[in-house]
């Protein structure tokens, strides 16, 4: 596929106001609405170019279809990065992941996807192609149109084409898995707000066995992920194996080897069903009441005798929770009930992931925002025939 075939195709949609639904790598199917029957998949994985690369400007343009694994194994050969960290990045695109807006463990350091976009190609409803930024850093004054598309969800235009800014990779990684004994999970949470180098990522954990390594104690496990120069790496081990053993925590597994694979694990287990009998909720929060918020939905979904499966990003707030029973017939009893519990806990929750016939029924982007007007208001300027991924984005968009 070409931009401009890409382009005749949303001409072509438009004029006969037929809906389409925009598909890039599908890795994140479990968010939103599902796909109006009637609406035409639209892949763009055919836009999977490497446009430009400019290692010397630390810059790199790409089409939307390129996947996240693609892009990482081209930046690697110049020892640059850019930190998307979104789940199965052998499938996930980049526009996909811009589009979704979705929020990587490692933001805390590297600020959000949509902060490394540069520059933009983007085909409207209409078949337009519109154009914002450029490849360099610094080229935007005043509103960059790039950042309206990302997190729109497909529903404003198709990212035919990102510029990117990158940064350089790490000298050197490494894991620890830390299973928490009885009474050491909130003084593990301070040890982390206590380090002199600061985690790359860090995680409570409980539950999803399956997924992401490490072993639960009695209040589950950590993973801490370090990221820095080898002269820091073996400081920063030797100050956390300390802080945790005083903190009353035995024992610190360290990895090595196979880090970076143990990173993605956990990452892809954000969207991990199990079969079509869960539903997996974010929640965004403040970093010092994560554990409470995430402590109060796993009480919630006892109430309701479900399965809890939690990952608390401990660096950004993000509380991740999946909600599980015997089988579908017995989540679907108890999902809707729940979903309204929930929300009354936790407005803002969203469905990220379930494969269950009744997501279409739940909450699925929690209490619509304050900006939901002003949010329809574009769409009707960008769409007014309502033709891009109509009715799955929040408030009906």
């Amino acid at each position: 596929m070409t931009i401009d075939e890409l382009s005749a195709s949303l001409a072509d949609a438009h004029r006969d106001r037929t809906p389409v639904t925009i598909v890039g790598g599908d890795t994140l199917r479990g968010m939103g609405r599902p796909p109006l029957a009637d609406a035409i998949p639209l892949s763009v994985r055919g836009l999977d170019a490497i446009v430009e690369d400019a290692p010397a400007d630390l810059t790199i343009a790409v089409q939307g279809g390129v996947t996240l694994r693609a892009l990482a194994q081209t930046l690697a050969r110049h020892g640059t990065q850019v930190p998307f960290d979104a789940p199965l990045p052998g499938e996930a695109t980049v526009g996909g992941t811009l589009a979704a807006g979705w929020l990587g463990p490692r933001r805390h350091l590297y600020g959000r996807p949509r902060d490394v976009a540069i520059g933009s190609t983007i085909v409207l409803a209409d078949g337009t192609v519109a154009r914002a930024g450029g490849m360099v850093v610094k080229n935007v004054s005043g509103y960059d149109m790039s950042r309206l598309y990302i997190g729109s969800f497909g529903t404003l235009g198709v990212l035919a084409r990102i510029n990117l800014k990158t940064i350089a990779a790490p000298e050197r990684t490494r894991l620890f898995a830390i299973r928490l004994p009885e009474h050491t999970r909130a003084r593990a949470f301070a040890v982390l707000a206590s380090l002199r180098v600061v985690p790359a990522a860090a995680w409570w954990v409980q539950g999803y066995k399956a997924q992401i390594d490490g072993d639960d104690g009695a209040e589950g496990r950590m993973l801490v992920f370090l990221e820095c120069s080898d002269a820091v790496l073996e400081g920063a081990t030797r100050e956390l194996r300390s802080a945790l053993g005083r903190a009353g925590v035995p024992e610190t597994r360290v990895i090595d080897t196979g880090t970076r694979e143990s990173f993605e694990r956990a990452i892809d287990a954000y969207v991990a069903n199990v079969g079509e009998r869960s539903i997996t909720y974010r929640m965004h929060g403040f970093v010092d009441e994560a554990e409470a918020r995430a402590l109060g939905a796993i009480a919630l979904a006892r109430q309701f005798e479900l399965r809890a499966d939690t990952i608390v990003d401990a660096m950004n707030g993000d509380v991740i929770l999946r909600v599980s029973d015997l089988d579908a017939r017995a989540l679907g009893a108890k999902i809707e009930m729940f979903d309204d519990a929930l929300h009354d806990l936790a407005p803002s929750a969203f469905v990220i992931a379930g494969a269950h016939p009744s997501r279409a029924l739940l909450q699925v982007w929690g209490a619509a925002p304050a900006a939901l007007e002003r949010m329809r208001a574009l769409k009707a300027r960008f769409d007014p025939h309502g033709i891009l991924n109509p009715g799955r984005f929040v408030g009906g968009l």
